[in-house]
């Protein structure tokens, strides 16, 4: 049997010492660039494979993300975060990392969780998801220096650009401005929004999308949106129902923006039963469900989303994670991610190249996605 290529091997090829493939595997952000890339075609053409279990005895680390699997309260929704830890996945993997899921009953049992993962040395880092207002996850994070990344931001906390609370998230506003003036380039100028009450930072920031664009195109203001607007908790029923009560008193409406597939959901089946069928209607979250419904929506791009949770925890090609409050010179803590627009069948228009955004995610519109 042929003996496995060692860390040895890889210097001797390389022509470096032992503690610059080290370097090159463990911190390759301290390298200089066209050694690192020697090392690195070094490890290539010998196959070097480093064993995971020695370097973490060496490095003490334990080369695993914590992450806590929310309850499916939602089938619809619930689909962005299944998507979301599934690229997360994946992208540790190719970091060398391990993805450890855990269940808590609330944020209280979530920080016990924390705690005693801490203490083990079981994982490196944690990702919090469904942020709010305050959350006290991330508070007790960042005061415990934990190394942390939140998928959505750190409403009310502290300032959006603290460095010490690192987040990504998906611009909500942007999203639902490109969709709105989608419409808007249709010829449509009462377009409705249907949301989640006020007080919900993602809420709010994807409602202030859709009032920005309206403000724009035809100088609307904050009472002549009023009657536009309805509110109400997430789910297909609730959606249902709140569009029923809008549509009998807006006969004015044209079309409509919602702040999730479930909302647009609810929304598209409301306005065939009142009659119009071809009354346009865009999601948000771009789930399997709109897919399969033809449904309009705005694409989260999820797996930019991870990529940008592991270049804050990690660095654009390290492979270990950076101590909490690691400087960053001129990196921000945060990534934002811009949305793009899926064009299927509910909006009843042509597919078009829109400024600023695209009509599809992933790939082309098919026939069954188009206008009929």
């Amino acid at each position: 049997m042929a003996q496995l290529p060692t860390v040895d091997d890889v210097a001797e090829r390389a022509g470096v010492s032992r503690q610059t493939v080290s370097n090159v595997l463990n911190s390759p952000g301290i390298v200089r660039e066209g050694t690192r890339l020697r090392v690195e075609s070094a490890i290539a053409e010998l196959g070097y494979r480093p064993h995971a279990s020695a370097r973490r005895l060496r490095t003490r680390q334990s080369s695993t993300i914590g992450v806590r699997l929310d309850p499916i309260s939602n089938g619809i929704s619930g689909s962005v975060l299944d998507r979301y830890l599934h690229a997360l996945t994946e992208q540790a993997d190719a970091r060398g990392m391990r993805i450890m899921l855990f269940t808590a009953v609330d944020e209280d049992d979530e920080i016990r969780h924390y705690e005693r993962l801490r203490d083990g040395a079981d994982v490196d880092a944690f990702v919090l998801t469904g942020t709010r207002y305050d959350d006290p996850r991330i508070e007790w994070l960042a005061r415990e220096r934990m190394p942390f990344v939140a998928f959505g931001r750190p409403w009310g906390s502290a300032p959006l650009d603290d460095p010490e609370r690192l987040w990504v998230d998906v611009d909500g506003q942007a999203g639902l401005r490109m969709a709105t003036e989608h419409l808007i380039g249709r010829g449509h100028r009462r377009i409705g929004y249907l949301g989640w009450p006020a007080g919900s930072g993602t809420g709010d920031d994807r409602r202030r999308g859709w009032e920005l664009a309206m403000a724009s195109a035809f100088g609307s203001t904050a009472e002549d949106l009023a009657g536009l607007a309805t509110e109400t908790d997430e789910g297909v029923p609730t959606a249902r129902r709140a569009i029923e009560t809008l549509v009998r008193t807006r006969d004015d409406l044209e079309a409509l923006v919602c702040a999730s597939d479930s909302l647009a959901l609810g929304a598209m089946m409301a306005v065939r039963e009142a009659g119009m069928p071809h009354f346009p209607v865009f999601g948000f979250d771009n789930t399997p469900v709109a897919q399969a419904v033809g449904l309009s929506s705005v694409d989260q791009r999820l797996a930019d989303v991870a990529s940008g949770t592991f270049e804050l925890l990690m660095g654009a090609t390290g492979r270990r994670v950076l101590p909490h409050g690691f400087p960053a010179g001129d990196d921000p803590r945060h990534r934002l991610i811009t949305p793009q627009l899926v064009v299927r069948r509910s909006s009843h228009l042509e597919p078009v190249e829109e400024a600023g955004g695209t009509t599809s995610g992933d790939h082309e519109p098919t026939e069954k996605e188009q206008s009929t």
